[in-house]
């Protein structure tokens, strides 16, 4: 069956394969974005990449709104694909542009000036994207609900196929590649025109875009790409020995494998020898996180260094035992545990890139630890790891665990947040013997801060674990230590290792340690009768941390599953006593987003109050503030719960390609789903049918939050397969719902004669970019929790709008082909035509 547009244009199949297209490369790009960003930037600009989108997107849908006499119904489908052309185009060319603008972080104007060219430049696409999508879901009435099924289906299968992508090309062959898929959807949106040239013309796009793709990659694994990334994190990228993309990282390596040098690392004693000498090759993660590949044959004498090491200070307490590392990288700390001759070595890896660099690109030079008999590699998340797992450890270490990189799901879910929770290190604890100890190295001072303030949060987590746990007195449970200062640029550096137990340390332990942390001049930090200061000892006090916590301004406080966000050191007293606008690690990422959340409500403002003042006919708003509230609470709504689920869920899943591929693909496939269930659900002639399946949603949103945080906790011994088929049978009835509002207010308001349908999708747009900001902030600030009732609160502001929608509606609304459409005025029947 087809249907057609106000104009009489029919809606065949090639429209909603146009529309699946077009959506479906506008995620991809949107989450390719995020990738590009946290190695071209730091990882929190990742984030501006999906409010970049969503603002792009608004900005179509208002030129549609705010000049109508250019998209004029009877020119709807031509539009669509010149736009869809225009959107395959302006990918590739902004892309490439953005990559040749430097980019400077700092609050000068100069680095004002590079965020906001950058911006203005990857926005464009998204506008031309932006103006598909509203004139498919506006124009259409009578399809609106397959349509917006077929867009939100397409954005669904787009970020599987973006993970897919990324695991075969590099990250800027994978863009131009998805600037080919884009120009697929202009060749449904011509053939569906009946337009011979532009067919051609898509054509010639799809071939050309999806040829360079493909050979650029072929380049890049030759190691001589055409297009790769030129300025990376403030300065000019360099051609690397070796580099591999995949949805969640960027791994590089550098150096030579024959040039003999100093040992590189932070947390070296004094004591190591001057003239020590060893080969290594330098791996780096998104163009910051660095770890090192060390030659080694076999011979002990080579890795004699990792005994001067701070971070391997447990080793001299509990040798011949069984040890876990988190975070393998090169396989230093696999390399150290073998070095004091533990008696087994476990080693855990999220990233399986940086396993085949370890053991197989590079495996001849590290000596192929996958080999040794000793040792066993875990590609998997660790603590969902030691959560299924029943071994138990005398050693579980974390060394300077950091990625500073943003996972696909868009800088929405940090993989290393999830280690830094209570949560998590009760799950540490439960896996260590009796004495076990869990070794956790952090950064203790750093030239920009004037505190060690990841060592003081650090330390508030451990002692908040351990009251957690019962215990009176945290202070018998951990040892702490740290190592001399090193230049690195412009900055000094050092490391603090952090020991803690489930049970108080032996006497035996704590002299042991004493006694090899002196030898070694690591200074100490907090032990039974001595802090460093007197924050430590009241962080460890008796009472917990809580007193401590809140006698600082940074934000110390021991992160929990429901605020992961360890890295943020920000809060509201933070700004209010003006710290927060220090430009250091601790504090800009919190600042950037809140620079972003007031630039994106006032952009939102704007395009939401200036359209409403420059039109002229005032008529067409006459009667439609629940629309307006309406549309604004859905879109709100939507990305709060999604946002906040996605953080969420990527803990439980236990993985950043789950968070990605199960969290997003479910809520939009099954919101795809639930919109085209909609025509089965709403009634001309019942009223309150439009209401009906708003309260489900709220009653389902509701049931959502208050048996998701349960069901999470009660399933984290759970196995992969077993979590990722609950978290979709989490997500599919609440998405299902949650895909219904928007095809249901659309074809009310589209009932309504000259209603402003492209202003409502800009309002939905608006505000779905506001809280994809506001969302994170409330997370940051207030816990994940919060966010996600916020989306509640939201979605009753909806749902109270729709039900004065259903009391005002004229009577003499009449269905035409399942959609809901008012008789047309006689002046406009000749110029309209039939509507079927």
């Amino acid at each position: 069956m087809t249907t057609t547009a106000r104009g009489g244009v029919d809606v065949r199949a090639k429209t909603y394969l146009g529309l699946f297209a077009i959506t479906l490369a506008t995620l991809m790009y949107e989450i390719a974005l995020t990738r590009i960003f946290s190695v071209t930037m730091w990882y929190h600009f990742a984030f501006v990449a999906i409010s970049v989108a969503l603002f792009g997107m608004t900005i179509g849908a208002l030129l549609v709104y705010l000049l109508p006499e250019r998209f004029r119904d009877a020119d709807v489908k031509r539009h669509l694909w010149r736009s869809s052309l225009l959107f395959s185009v302006s990918l590739a060319v902004c892309f490439v542009t953005q990559l040749a603008i430097p980019f400077s972080p700092h609050g000068t104007l100069v680095g004002l000036w590079s965020i906001a060219v950058t911006c203005i430049v990857i926005s464009i696409p998204f506008v031309f994207s932006g103006i598909v999508v509203c004139l498919a879901l506006t124009r259409f009435p009578g399809r609106v609900n397959r349509l917006y099924a077929a867009d939100l289906i397409g954005a669904a299968i787009g970020c599987v196929l973006l993970v897919v992508l990324l695991s075969r090309l590099d990250g800027p062959s994978s863009v131009i590649v998805v600037g080919a898929l884009a120009g697929l959807g202009a060749v449904a949106f011509a053939s569906d025109a009946g337009s011979r040239r532009g067919v051609r013309l898509a054509v010639g796009v799809v071939v050309v875009l999806g040829g360079f793709g493909a050979f650029n990659g072929y380049l890049h694994s030759r190691g001589n790409p055409f297009l790769r990334i030129i300025w990376a994190k403030e300065a000019p990228d360099v051609k690397h020995r070796y580099e591999k993309w995949n949805a969640f990282s960027r791994v590089t390596v550098d150096g030579f494998e024959n040039v003999a040098q100093p040992p590189a690392g932070y947390g070296y004693s004094t004591k190591l020898p001057g003239d020590f000498r060893v080969n290594q090759l330098g791996m780096v993660i998104d163009s910051t996180a660095g770890t090192m590949l060390t030659r080694y044959t076999g011979n002990p004498a080579e890795t004699d260094f990792l005994r001067y090491d701070i971070t391997n200070l447990a080793h001299w307490a509990k040798p011949h035992g069984d040890v876990l590392v988190i975070g393998v990288g090169g396989g230093r700390d696999i390399l150290g545990a073998l070095e004091f001759g533990q008696k087994s070595v476990t080693g855990v890896e999220i990233n399986n890139n940086i396993l085949n660099i370890t053991n197989h690109k590079y495996g001849d030079f590290t000596g192929h630890l996958d080999r040794n008999p000793r040792v066993k590699f875990v590609n998997d998340e660790a603590r969902s790891y030691l959560a299924r797992t029943d071994r138990k450890y005398d050693i579980i270490q974390i060394s300077l665990i950091d990625t500073w990189a943003a996972t696909s799901a868009g800088a929405y879910a940090l993989t290393e947040n999830s280690l830094y929770t209570t949560d998590a290190w009760k799950i540490f604890f439960d896996r260590l013997k009796p004495g076990g100890v869990l070794s956790v190295s952090r950064w203790y001072e750093l030239s920009y801060r004037q505190k060690p303030l990841e060592t003081y949060r650090t330390t508030a987590l451990a002692a908040q674990t351990l009251k957690e746990r019962g215990v009176a007195n945290p202070r018998d449970h951990i040892l702490i230590y740290h190592g001399p200062e090193y230049s690195v640029g412009l900055n000094n550096v050092n490391t603090a290792t952090i020991l803690v137990s489930p049970q108080p340390f032996s006497q035996a332990t704590r002299t042991t340690i004493a006694r090899e942390a002196q030898r070694l001049e690591f200074t100490p930090v907090l032990t039974r009768r001595e802090a460093v200061d007197p924050h430590f000892a009241a962080l460890t006090s008796p009472k917990g941390p809580g007193a401590a916590v809140k006698a600082f301004s940074e934000d110390i406080s021991p992160p929990s599953d429901n605020r992961p966000f360890f890295f943020q050191m920000a809060n509201l007293h933070t700004f209010l006593s003006g710290g927060g606008f220090r430009d250091d690690f601790a504090t800009r990422p919190v600042l950037v987003l809140g620079m972003l959340a007031i630039t994106v409500l006032g952009l939102a403002i704007g395009c939401i109050v200036v359209p409403l003042l420059l039109t002229t006919k005032r008529t067409a708003h006459r009667g439609m503030r629940p629309f307006y509230t309406y549309f604004a609470g859905i879109g709100l709504g939507f990305l709060l719960v999604e946002v906040s689920q996605l953080q969420r869920l990527s803990i439980f899943l236990g993985h950043p390609i789950y968070a990605l591929t199960v969290v997003l693909f479910s809520v939009l496939f099954f919101s795809g789903l639930g919109s085209m269930a909609t025509e089965r659900v709403i009634r001309a002639d019942r009223p309150t049918s439009m209401v009906v399946p708003l309260i489900v949603l709220l009653g389902a949103v509701a049931a959502f939050g208050v048996l998701t945080p349960a069901v999470v906790h009660g399933m984290d011994a759970a196995t992969t397969p077993v979590r990722i088929a609950t978290a979709i049978g989490l997500l599919a009835p609440l998405s299902f719902l949650m895909g219904m509002p928007f095809a249901i207010g659309m074809r009310v308001a589209a009932s309504r004669p000259g209603a402003p349908t492209a202003f409502l999708w800009g309002i939905n747009g608006a505000t779905s970019v506001c809280a994809s900001v506001f969302g994170m902030v409330i997370a940051v600030f207030f816990g994940i929790s919060i966010a996600f009732w916020c989306g509640f609160v939201a979605y009753a502001m909806a749902a109270g709008a729709m039900a004065v929608i259903a009391r005002s509606r004229p009577d003499r609304a009449v269905v035409v082909d399942e959609a809901v459409v008012a008789p047309p005025e006689p002046a406009r029947i000749g110029a309209v035509g039939a509507q079927a």
